[in-house]
């Protein structure tokens, strides 16, 4: 089997991560944890990050035919929740709520469900409806690159963007991930209908 890398795959995909995994938007949660006195490890919640998503997008298609269904199946729902945290992003209200402990702030609540929530891993396996795997992975690495740089330098990323411009890039990549959803499921719903 022989790798096709591709530019324009790695960077579609690197982008519907990034506005998912939105480390941006999360800054004001990943601050309030550090002033409540939580610990914030960046390396340990980059590399768990790294081994959960890439197990998922290799296991996940064990765990989907377990349940009898197919990618595309499982895109057009992915699609559905993408749409959804889309609709949270671009009018700030909260459809979704995430409960869970937070004594641990490395694991829980940033690993799990911040950066590798429900919406990661659903889009993960959607993406790899229409995206080889190894562009995936490729964008899954510089996206927690990303987001390691954001992790070490939170303090620096707040006093330079301020609240304003973190609120705006929230906008924007709401409305890019609204035309993703849609992409995705107007792709995948043609293919299980024809």
């Amino acid at each position: 089997m022989s790798l096709e890398f591709s530019i324009k795959e790695i960077i579609s995909s690197f982008m519907v991560l990034f506005a998912i995994i939105d480390i941006t938007g999360s800054i004001p949660i990943i601050i309030g944890l550090k002033q409540k006195g939580n610990n914030i490890n960046a390396l340990q919640a980059v590399l768990c990050s790294i081994a959960v998503l890439i197990t998922f997008l290799f296991a996940g298609d064990g765990l989907l035919n377990l349940f009898g269904v197919d990618i595309k199946s499982f895109a057009v729902a992915g699609s559905l929740v993408i749409l959804v945290l889309a609709i949270e992003m671009i009018l700030g209200v909260e459809l979704m709520k995430n409960d869970g402990p937070t004594k641990s702030a490395t694991l829980v609540p940033l690993v799990f469900p911040l950066i590798a929530g429900a919406g990661t891993l659903t889009t993960l396996l959607s993406l790899r409806a229409e995206y080889a795997v190894e562009n995936i992975i490729v964008a899954i690495i510089l996206n927690m690159l990303f987001v390691y740089l954001v992790l070490t330098k939170l303090n620096w990323i707040e006093k330079f963007f301020g609240e304003g411009l973190i609120y705006v890039l929230r906008k924007f990549f709401g409305i890019i991930l609204l035309a993703i959803a849609v992409k995705l499921f107007a792709t995948n719903i043609s293919s299980l209908l024809g």
